[in-house]
């Protein structure tokens, strides 16, 4: 294979040898700090003076990672982020501590129906419509409520703002991965649409471990087939009031036996009201639904078996006040109605409404000081649980280039439905037992932070503690009674966890085309014991303690008709052990110490713009070929290296 890719790689790079005298580069290379952002505070900042650190992902760093995924995303870009598999390998994102019930994820601000081992379904968050992403870490309860303990992470969609944009890509890789994708985007007057389509299909594949595992291993990695729709359409009545519709459909197939595929299917829409009230006042109105289901489809009698259904209806409120001397304040209200169906839950089917109101105020007192402060209510009807969440944070900026911010947060988290009355057996391994007793969690969050910005450079360093009094989780098995052929897996609330944390980013951009990252993570992951002082099997991989991410690219234009990328991405994940189960089928064999040794990843990419509407795109993902000696559930899931051919052609630039 290397061989093949060092052949297709001089091929490809042989173009830009025969090009002509170089042109200047036109692409601005400062640090993008003008940047708007909103996930911080609910309100439009620069990024440069939001008093809550956010981290954004913008969409030229996107586009250079050609990633699929938020998860391909995510992985590449920050370190402190990890994903391993549970159960029938779905996914579980490790966040610097904080699984997916604790960071909480949003696509324009609204919800996503639908998890699966605690995590939402990744596979349905693809960037064909994405604009740029905001991530705001620490407890952001007092803004977004419940699962909101460990952070934010809110996917900002494009606008469709230009008359005619027509783009279509294919991408190939191993194990028959195929990615085909279709964004159109027009526009006229008051009249504005987007329109994007994506299709993925990746086969099964076979993996090999070492002898002697001492745990359970994976000998088949399971691909899927997903087909993803997304709609938006926007209408301005006026230069003061805009309307949004959008609809989506997405469908995921997923075959562990030829008998009864997996199928997962979502639909949502929503209707978004923007109105400003006057010069210092604006309104926002929203209506979202969201419906999220699995089935198994038995080929032989044809029909679809649905055994999950989650569907959300929801009504959000904002309005901002602007003052004449800057201060901004924010009051808002949500109303959501959660209906969740499973076989598996004490009785089918489940009901929940919730309501919160929260208000925020935005002090800027002078040139040098910000301070915001925000209060929230939160009440659930399930169990009638209700809690005010706190939030204080401030910017201080002595000199122009220096932001140094801190804060405090108060983290809040409801117990979900399945938390609280699930009783699943998880594959004959265990009954995932429920507990309609569970107390909300309460964490505590400390932060601070110092950026500096100057020319092409920017460096940011951060700090956090978080303490969580009563984390829901499951707890050790037990056999409820001698003749139990499976033992429960209950849900309880833990005694005691906390997480300490630092982060560490240098990246720069030079007028010679050139741009550079480093990012490093520290987590100090402080693993829980259950209330009688038991050790916790933990089914999730810990967070790892040292993280990093590199990014370095080049890019030029040679003249009218070619230009050329060329970038290396590359991530380390320092070693980390976990207690797991000898046995999952037969407990009574105990556990063992697994050690997941350090790795590291390496990708490289060349992209060649062909004239103004052609790119091409080659890259070697996994460089090194790095394969794990053994497939745990908790290590990475490649099998070396992967040779990924793209293309994408903006047809509207084509004439």
């Amino acid at each position: 294979m290397k061989k093949y890719a060092f052949v297709l790689l001089s091929v490809l790079l042989f173009p830009s040898l025969s090009v002509g005298r170089e042109q200047a580069d036109t692409v601005s290379r400062s640090i993008e700090l003008e940047q708007v952002v909103i996930t911080g505070t609910r309100t439009p900042k620069l990024l440069l003076n939001t008093p809550v650190l956010t981290k954004v992902i913008t969409s030229a760093d996107i586009q250079k990672t050609d990633a699929t995924n938020l998860r391909d995303l995510l992985q590449q870009i920050l370190p402190g982020v990890e994903f391993s598999y549970a159960m029938n390998q779905q996914v579980h994102m490790n966040f610097s501590g904080f699984g997916g019930q604790s960071m909480l994820i949003l696509v324009d601000g609204e919800r996503l129906a639908g998890e699966t081992m605690d995590d939402v379904d990744f596979t349905r968050l693809g960037m064909e419509n994405v604009d740029h992403i905001e991530i705001v870490k620490g407890a952001a309860s007092a803004l977004y409520g419940s699962n909101a303990s460990g952070g934010v992470i809110n996917i900002i969609t494009k606008d469709a703002i230009r008359p005619f944009v027509l783009n279509v890509n294919a991408r190939l890789a191993r194990h028959n991965e195929q990615r085909y994708g279709l964004s159109l985007q027009t526009g006229k007057g008051k009249w504005g649409n987007l329109f994007t389509m994506n299709r993925n299909k990746t086969d099964n594949y076979s993996v090999h471990n070492g002898s002697n595992p001492v745990t359970r291993v994976i000998a088949t990695i399971y691909g899927d087939a997903t087909w993803n729709f997304k709609e938006q359409l926007t209408y301005a009545l006026s230069d003061k009031l805009k309307l949004t519709g959008r609809a989506g459909y997405f469908f995921r197939q997923l075959v562990r036996t030829v008998e009864t595929p997996e199928r997962y299917r979502d639909f949502s829409a929503g209707l978004r009201a923007q109105w400003r009230l006057s010069e210092h006042d604006n309104l926002e109105g929203a209506y979202a639904f969201d419906q999220y289901d699995k089935s198994d489809y038995q080929r032989i009698t044809r029909l679809d078996i649905r055994d999950y259904s989650n569907v959300q209806n929801s009504i959000r409120l904002l309005y901002h006040h602007s003052f004449g001397g800057g201060d901004v304040l924010t009051a808002g209200a949500d109303y959501l109605h959660d209906y969740l169906f499973n076989t598996n839950l004490d009785g089918n089917t489940r009901k929940q409404d919730s309501f919160d109101a929260f208000a925020q105020y935005d002090w800027s007192i002078d040139k040098v000081w910000e301070i915001v402060g925000a209060l929230r209510y939160d009440y659930f009807s399930n169990g009638h649980t209700s809690h005010l969440t706190p939030k204080l944070s401030a910017r201080y900026q002595p000199v122009h280039n220096l932001n140094i911010r801190f804060g405090y947060g108060m983290g809040f988290r409801a117990p979900t439905l399945k938390e609280k009355y699930y009783n699943f057996d998880m594959a004959g391994i265990w009954i995932v037992e429920g507990n309609p007793n569970l107390k909300a969690e309460v964490s505590h969050n400390f932060n601070l932070s110092a950026e500096y910005t100057k020319n092409h450079y920017n460096f940011t360093v951060s700090s956090y503690y978080n303490r969580i009094n009563n984390k829901i989780a499951t707890g050790a098995p037990y056999y409820a009674n001698p003749s139990d052929v499976m033992p429960h897996l209950p849900y309880l609330n833990l005694s005691d966890y906390s997480v300490l944390g630092a982060e560490a980013t240098a990246q720069a951009r030079w007028s010679n085309g050139l741009t550079a990252r480093l990012a490093y993570a520290f987590t100090d992951e402080h693993l829980p014991k259950d209330k009688n002082d038991r050790s916790v099997n933990n089914q999730y991989i810990p967070a790892r303690k040292h993280s990093l991410t590199a990014h370095i690219d080049w890019d030029r234009q040679f003249g009218k008709y070619y230009g050329l990328n060329v970038g290396l991405d590359g991530r380390y994940l320092s070693d980390v052990n976990n207690i797991e189960y000898v046995d999952y089928y037969d407990i009574s064999k105990g556990v063992n110490n697994i050690h997941y040794p350090a790795y590291t990843l390496w990708k490289f990419s060349l992209v060649q713009r062909l004239g103004k509407a052609v790119k091409l795109t080659v890259a070697l993902d996994n460089l090194f070929n790095y394969k794990p000696e053994y497939y745990y559930l908790n290590c990475p899931l490649t099998d070396g290296t992967n040779l990924m051919v793209g293309l994408s052609v903006d047809v509207d630039k084509i004439f």
